[in-house]
């Protein structure tokens, strides 16, 4: 994340040797994360692994993700993540859809349809099963960017 964020500098200079390195740390740990990608504070990789996000996908504050998540698009946007949300392994996140605050979406889903806030989602196509352990598997919150 700190190649990731220095990726972002309006420095030309700094932009462009950091996305190098960026482009380095990719390959390495098989992460496809855009310089473009808007991400908040308190974003959580679980494991290293293959990961693809769509540069046109908004992630929020305190956002969990494990290994092998695909948020992307055929047309147009990708999707939007809320504050506080848990991504389980081997999820897709397909179009522009959105994933309200303190969601959780199950292990093996995919998601083609907007979640509620404060839902627990599962299944092949993700459905809302609760709304009863909001944030339950978030341990990094930061507020105001402080832990």
């Amino acid at each position: 994340m700190v190649w990731f964020r220095l990726c972002q500098h309006k420095n030309p200079l700094v932009h462009k040797l950091c996305f190098i390195i960026l482009n380095l740390k990719r390959i390495k740990y098989r992460i496809d994360i855009s310089h473009k990608t808007k991400i908040g504070y308190g974003f959580y990789l679980g494991h290293a692994g293959p990961l693809v996000i769509n540069p046109t996908a908004v992630i929020g504050n305190n956002v969990n993700l494990s290994q092998y998540v695909s948020i992307g698009a055929n047309e147009g946007l990708s999707a939007s993540i809320g504050d506080n949300v848990y991504i389980g392994p081997n999820v897709c996140i397909i179009e522009n859809v959105r994933i309200g605050n303190n969601a959780t979406i199950g292990a093996g889903s995919v998601v083609t349809k907007d979640i509620p806030e404060n839902a627990t989602a599962v299944g092949n196509y993700a459905k809302v099963l609760n709304f009863n352990n909001p944030g339950k598997y978030i341990k990094n919150r930061f507020i105001n960017n402080e832990r």
